[in-house]
């Protein structure tokens, strides 16, 4: 049996539920001395230096940064959202383009709905990942909405549908595909990446990879040089880089 089967029992309304990580708590990331920047090669930015990870993220900066920086993200979770409209900028203009960090986001699925969205961020590679991932993020709202008019029927009659169709006929149903057609991914494009049974597997084996190598059991997580740290907040999450030398 496909491993995309798994997810066929989990109910439309835990994509709908709330998310959130650690508490906002002290601990996480040591005090270290201020890191001095890092010149990106002439002619190159670190922002748009993006190439995919062993741990099948995408990471973007000096991949020597000497801060790392990892988020475990989901594409439904609420929280992740808030995150990505208060962080990502600073993230990008303040900290990796200074060559003293770099920024990965891990997916994290936590249902066939994000599922479904997180292969479609994937669908043209490195270079728009984090920029598809972002818009996709922001429509949140629509998606939810087409979820649940969608009804438990309509749902579950598509997860038992075979693998290589069940998140084509999903993305139908919620409009993924025409929303990330404006986006540059063509609808032959996004119904090829929705097919292919091998990135729905390897996005749940790396969720569950994250659950036993760094324990992570909510959105967003974020590990600072591979140590996990608590909170969900950017002012906390900054509060770290600081702590760490990016400074």
């Amino acid at each position: 049996m496909s491993k995309s089967l798994y997810l066929a029992p989990i109910a439309l309304a835990l994509a709908l539920t709330g998310c959130g990580g650690a508490a906002e708590t002290e601990g996480g990331a040591t005090s270290g001395e201020a890191i001095e920047t890092v010149a990106a090669p002439e002619g190159q930015k670190w922002s748009t230096t993006v190439v995919q990870t062993e741990a099948g993220g995408y990471v973007m900066g000096n991949p020597d940064a000497p801060i790392k920086l990892v988020e475990y993200m989901s594409i439904t979770c609420g929280v992740c959202a808030t995150f990505g409209e208060e962080a990502f900028t600073s993230i990008r203009d303040d900290y990796v383009e200074s060559g003293r960090v770099s920024f990965e986001i891990r997916n994290f699925v936590r249902d066939p709905l994000d599922l479904t969205a997180a292969i479609l961020s994937r669908c043209s590679g490195e270079g728009p990942y984090f920029a598809l991932t972002k818009q996709a993020l922001s429509n949140q709202g629509p998606m939810f909405e087409k979820a649940q008019g969608m009804g438990e029927a309509t749902y579950n009659g598509i997860l038992q549908s075979e693998p290589n169709e069940r998140f084509v006929k999903l993305a139908e149903e919620l409009d993924l595909i025409s929303y990330f057609q404006q986006l540059g991914i063509s609808s032959d494009q996004a119904r090829a990446c929705l097919s292919e049974e091998a990135t729905a597997e390897k996005l749940m084996a790396d969720t569950q990879a994250a659950v036993q190598d760094f324990d992570v059991q909510g959105t967003p997580t974020f590990l600072i040089n591979g140590q996990k740290i608590e909170g969900t907040s950017w002012n906390m999450v900054e509060t770290k880089l600081k702590e760490a030398g990016a400074r």
